[in-house]
Protein backbone atom coordinates (compact mmCIF):
# COMPACT_ATOMS: atom_id res chain seq x y z
CA UNK A 1 0.00 0.00 0.00
CA UNK A 2 1.03 3.62 -0.41
CA UNK A 3 0.85 4.36 3.29
CA UNK A 4 -1.10 3.83 6.45
CA UNK A 5 -3.39 6.29 8.15
CA UNK A 6 -2.20 7.63 11.46
CA UNK A 7 -4.39 6.59 14.42
CA UNK A 8 -5.93 10.05 14.85
CA UNK A 9 -6.49 10.63 11.12
CA UNK A 10 -10.09 9.41 11.21
CA UNK A 11 -10.82 9.90 14.86
CA UNK A 12 -14.10 11.58 15.73
CA UNK A 13 -13.23 12.42 19.35
CA UNK A 14 -12.76 16.11 20.24
CA UNK A 15 -9.21 15.57 21.55
CA UNK A 16 -8.20 14.13 18.19
CA UNK A 17 -9.58 17.18 16.43
CA UNK A 18 -7.21 19.38 18.42
CA UNK A 19 -4.21 17.68 16.84
CA UNK A 20 -5.53 18.30 13.35
CA UNK A 21 -6.94 21.75 14.09
CA UNK A 22 -3.45 22.92 15.03
CA UNK A 23 -2.26 22.00 11.52
CA UNK A 24 -3.09 23.83 8.33
CA UNK A 25 -3.82 22.23 4.97
CA UNK A 26 -0.60 22.24 3.00
CA UNK A 27 1.67 22.89 5.96
CA UNK A 28 5.13 21.80 4.91
CA UNK A 29 8.07 21.09 7.13
CA UNK A 30 11.35 19.36 6.65
CA UNK A 31 14.88 20.01 5.61
CA UNK A 32 17.05 18.46 2.96
CA UNK A 33 18.93 15.30 3.85
CA UNK A 34 22.69 15.77 3.75
CA UNK A 35 24.53 14.68 0.61
CA UNK A 36 27.24 12.04 0.90
CA UNK A 37 30.12 13.37 2.95
CA UNK A 38 28.16 16.28 4.42
CA UNK A 39 27.07 16.66 8.01
CA UNK A 40 23.49 17.81 8.68
CA UNK A 41 24.64 21.30 9.69
CA UNK A 42 26.30 21.83 6.28
CA UNK A 43 23.06 21.45 4.31
CA UNK A 44 21.43 24.57 2.91
CA UNK A 45 17.70 24.18 2.16
CA UNK A 46 16.75 24.50 -1.49
CA UNK A 47 14.82 27.64 -2.31
CA UNK A 48 11.27 26.83 -3.33
CA UNK A 49 10.36 28.82 -6.45
CA UNK A 50 6.89 27.45 -7.20
CA UNK A 51 4.49 25.70 -4.84
CA UNK A 52 1.01 24.36 -5.46
CA UNK A 53 -1.02 23.28 -2.45
CA UNK A 54 -2.69 19.87 -2.69
CA UNK A 55 -6.38 19.88 -3.45
CA UNK A 56 -8.39 18.23 -0.70
CA UNK A 57 -10.50 15.40 -2.19
CA UNK A 58 -14.10 16.64 -1.92
CA UNK A 59 -15.52 13.28 -0.84
CA UNK A 60 -13.02 13.03 2.01
CA UNK A 61 -13.63 16.59 3.17
CA UNK A 62 -17.40 16.06 3.16
CA UNK A 63 -16.97 12.80 5.11
CA UNK A 64 -14.76 14.70 7.61
CA UNK A 65 -11.79 12.45 6.86
CA UNK A 66 -8.42 14.07 7.32
CA UNK A 67 -4.96 13.19 8.42
CA UNK A 68 -1.26 13.71 8.08
CA UNK A 69 0.69 12.78 4.94
CA UNK A 70 4.46 12.38 5.00
CA UNK A 71 6.47 12.30 1.78
CA UNK A 72 10.14 12.09 0.91
CA UNK A 73 11.04 13.82 -2.33
CA UNK A 74 14.12 13.85 -4.51
CA UNK A 75 14.84 17.23 -6.12
CA UNK A 76 17.00 17.15 -9.24
CA UNK A 77 19.91 19.49 -9.86
CA UNK A 78 17.61 21.44 -12.22
CA UNK A 79 15.06 21.95 -9.41
CA UNK A 80 12.32 19.58 -10.53
CA UNK A 81 10.85 16.93 -8.24
CA UNK A 82 12.15 13.66 -9.67
CA UNK A 83 10.60 11.17 -7.27
CA UNK A 84 8.12 11.05 -4.42
CA UNK A 85 8.18 8.31 -1.78
CA UNK A 86 5.13 8.12 0.51
CA UNK A 87 6.15 7.60 4.14
CA UNK A 88 2.68 7.58 5.66
CA UNK A 89 -0.89 8.71 5.36
CA UNK A 90 -4.22 7.74 3.86
CA UNK A 91 -3.70 6.61 0.24
CA UNK A 92 -6.22 9.12 -1.14
CA UNK A 93 -4.56 12.00 0.71
CA UNK A 94 -1.10 10.75 -0.33
CA UNK A 95 -2.26 10.83 -3.95
CA UNK A 96 -3.44 14.45 -3.64
CA UNK A 97 -0.23 15.58 -1.94
CA UNK A 98 1.96 13.71 -4.46
CA UNK A 99 0.17 15.27 -7.45
CA UNK A 100 0.76 18.77 -6.05
CA UNK A 101 4.41 18.21 -5.05
CA UNK A 102 5.32 16.91 -8.51
CA UNK A 103 4.51 20.40 -9.83
CA UNK A 104 6.82 22.17 -7.37
CA UNK A 105 10.00 23.85 -8.64
CA UNK A 106 13.15 24.58 -6.67
CA UNK A 107 16.23 26.69 -7.39
CA UNK A 108 18.98 24.80 -9.27
CA UNK A 109 21.80 23.30 -7.18
CA UNK A 110 25.05 21.40 -7.61
CA UNK A 111 23.56 18.04 -6.66
CA UNK A 112 20.31 16.20 -6.06
CA UNK A 113 18.62 16.96 -2.76
CA UNK A 114 16.27 14.84 -0.69
CA UNK A 115 13.84 16.25 1.84
CA UNK A 116 10.82 15.15 3.81
CA UNK A 117 7.53 17.02 3.69
CA UNK A 118 4.52 16.88 6.00
CA UNK A 119 1.00 17.84 4.91
CA UNK A 120 -1.93 18.12 7.31
CA UNK A 121 -5.40 17.73 5.82
CA UNK A 122 -8.03 19.16 8.17
CA UNK A 123 -11.66 18.79 7.02
CA UNK A 124 -12.72 21.63 9.35
CA UNK A 125 -10.63 24.23 7.49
Amino acid sequence: MLGTALPWARCGRPACGLVLTACLLGMVTGSPAPAAGQSPDQVTPRKLLYKQNPSYPVALREAHIGGIVRLEIAISRRGTVDSVLPLGGSPALVEAATAAVKKWRYAPADSETRTQLVFAFDPKR
